[in-house]
């Protein structure tokens, strides 16, 4: 049996596939701590399959799905991985004192995840653009108000329910420790 020491007996297409993972994963894990690069480019893939949808005058469907798709992950982004709702109903509840243990804001779907499946809708719909059999012809403006409609609905519930248990999704304006540039200026003297 040939070559069966060194790949296992892989074929070359399971080989290609294994390499090709492999190398998209590295990338991948690569790109995590650059989180603004990481938004740029999806907004850029999003603004050029925008323009697609311009361009051609057609493909409402798959963009009112991509949409519904994002809401649904943004509603995903902003709601707590253990819902305060069923956690009240086992016994346990959030703290309400200042004795009371403290329970960081965890993510029901991580901002990288996030990312990485909205980049991903994006391509899909993208591609999906260049097949003429789902440019089905309706009228956008009702996909639109609907759209708008069921975003609206939907970020009013979620708001109610972030006001109701007392939990803000975001970390913009929480104290930071450890400041480089204060620890390096409070070294030097000015004369």
């Amino acid at each position: 049996m040939e070559g069966s020491e060194n790949d296992g007996g892989l074929t070359p297409i399971a080989r290609w596939k294994s390499e090709f993972s492999r190398a998209f994963q590295y990338y991948l894990d690569r790109s995590a701590p650059h989180t603004i690069r990481r938004w740029l480019g999806t907004l850029a893939v999003a603004m050029i399959y925008v323009l697609r949808v311009y361009y051609v005058q057609g493909f409402y469907v798959i963009s009112y799905g991509l949409g519904i798709y994002i809401l649904n992950l943004l509603i995903g982004f902003l709601s707590p991985k253990v819902d305060p709702e069923l956690e009240a109903l086992n016994g346990a509840a959030l703290p309400t004192k200042g004795s009371d243990e403290f329970k960081p804001f965890v993510r029901r779907l991580p901002e990288f995840k996030f990312w990485y499946v909205i980049t991903k809708a994006f391509l899909v719909a993208f591609v999906l653009t260049f097949f003429s059999v789902l440019d089905v012809p309706v009228f956008w403006p009702i996909l639109l108000c609907y759209w708008i409609f069921l975003f609206f609905l939907t970020m009013k519930r979620q708001i109610l329910h972030m006001i109701k248990y007392k939990y803000i999704p975001f970390d913009i304006g929480k104290q930071r420790y450890g400041d480089k540039n204060s620890a390096s200026s409070s070294g030097t003297r000015r004369d």
